[in-house]
């Protein structure tokens, strides 16, 4: 079973109660939603898709790497695959911290890196019945 990747919607109650600490004095939580348009198309929904044995590893090494680099007590990334309408949390990233300049710090590092580096895909279907996948950032290494 999956871990950071999953179809199911992500229990942001779970993940909070996973990362508690008596330690934290800080609590940053950033969700990524699917919003209703995109370069002035109207978006419907948006089809995540996923090669999740790969794409749990990047997000676990995404958490490790930020537990690394911060000053934190935890970081936990959930991210969905599927069909995704408007206005549903597609990606959410957790960071607990004993001070808030850490967590937040952590939390925009952790969001940014995984965009970057994980294999997670997007197709947008809009209002005028098309669909496109889009680009993604670069992945590191690749291309030249």
């Amino acid at each position: 079973m999956s871990e950071h990747v999953g179809a199911a919607p992500i229990d942001l109650d779970a993940l909070l109660e996973a990362g508690d600490s008596p330690d934290a004095g800080a609590l940053v939580v950033f969700g990524g939603t699917v919003r209703r348009h995109h370069d002035g198309k109207s978006v419907t929904a948006i089809e995540y898709s996923a090669y999740e044995p790969l794409a749990e590893r990047a997000l676990a090494e995404v958490e490790a790497e930020t537990m690394e680099r911060f000053d934190i007590l935890s970081c936990l990334i959930r991210h969905r695959v599927g069909k995704l309408e408007v206005g549903e949390l597609s990606v959410v990233v957790v960071v607990r911290a004993a001070h808030r300049a850490e967590a937040f710090e952590a939390g925009r590092y952790a969001i940014d890196t995984l965009k970057k580096t994980a294999p997670v895909w997007k197709r947008e279907a809009y209002a005028d019945g098309t669909e496109v996948y889009l680009q993604g950032e670069p992945l590191p290494g690749a291309g030249a």
